[in-house]
């Protein structure tokens, strides 16, 4: 839109040009995945007295050290632990344009401020840290500093009740497949597990040396093996669980490509 201005100085007559150029327009929002891995699904709940009012709280079964992965790509700008108050473990998201996101509520990091990150990137794991009364990821959506109502792949999230909503985080170029390993455990048998965990029952062993098929990946007992201290564990078979610390996969942590159980 343009207007002119004029103006008689002396015998002259000086135009003016005064060009109004419209404001920029806002940024668009990032395309936010839900924040686990893809596949799973999960109970969100939105109430009107959370805090912010805005905010999701997943949750499901036994979901205390699940993988809590980036909703879009951007970096990691805020990891911080408030102790037994408000977001406990917590880190933030920054996409640019303005667009935060906030994971509240960690049992432990898997990031580090400084750190990008990818759709399907493992931030965090699932817990019960601050103000929190049960283990549960209280997830927000920010523009600008203030929360905003939550939308995945551009549809706004249920308020006010509770949706189950399913992943689909990261599927695309895999997400979906299953990875190989070696067995190194300096020539005695591993132990293997009826779940993520040495507290779970021994349901057999696989020799040194043996090569596996691993179907998912999850967080269970800390280990330390051949391969460092992780909590990653690995299915190898319905029901059957083996410490990551022990395979030689070519990767350090989770295996791209291969799911979260």
């Amino acid at each position: 839109m343009r207007s002119r201005l004029f103006a008689l100085v002396g015998s002259g007559l000086l135009l003016a040009a005064v060009v109004l150029v419209p404001a920029s327009p806002a940024a668009a929002a990032p395309t936010f995945k839900v924040p686990f891995p893809c596949g799973q699904s999960w109970s969100g709940q939105t109430r009107t007295n959370h805090s912010p009012t805005n905010a999701v709280d997943f949750n499901r079964t036994d979901d205390q050290g699940d993988p809590v992965v980036a909703s879009a790509p951007g970096t990691v700008d805020v990891v911080a632990d408030l102790g037994g108050t408000s977001y406990g473990k917590y880190v933030r998201i920054n996409h640019g344009g303005g667009f935060t996101t906030y994971y509240a509520h960690l049992n432990g990091f898997n990031t580090a401020v400084g750190r990008t990150v990818d759709y399907g990137t493992v931030i965090g794991y699932v817990g019960t840290t601050g103000g929190s009364t049960g283990p549960h990821l209280h997830y927000e959506q920010r523009s600008g500093g203030s929360a905003v109502q939550v939308r995945f792949n551009g549809t706004l999230a249920l308020y006010w009740g509770t949706r189950t909503y399913t992943s689909d985080n990261a599927c695309s170029g895999g997400g979906t497949g299953t990875g190989s390993g070696t067995v190194n455990t300096a020539g005695t048998a591993l132990t293997v597990r009826s779940g993520p965990g040495t507290t779970y029952a021994s349901v057999g062993t696989v020799a040194d040396g043996a090569g596996v098929t691993i179907h998912c990946q999850t967080a269970g007992t800390t280990v330390t093996g051949t391969y460092g201290t992780s909590n990653i564990w690995d299915r190898i078979g319905t029901g059957r669980f083996i410490s990551d610390t022990y395979v030689l996969t070519g990767y350090d942590g989770y295996i791209p490509g291969v799911p979260r159980c």
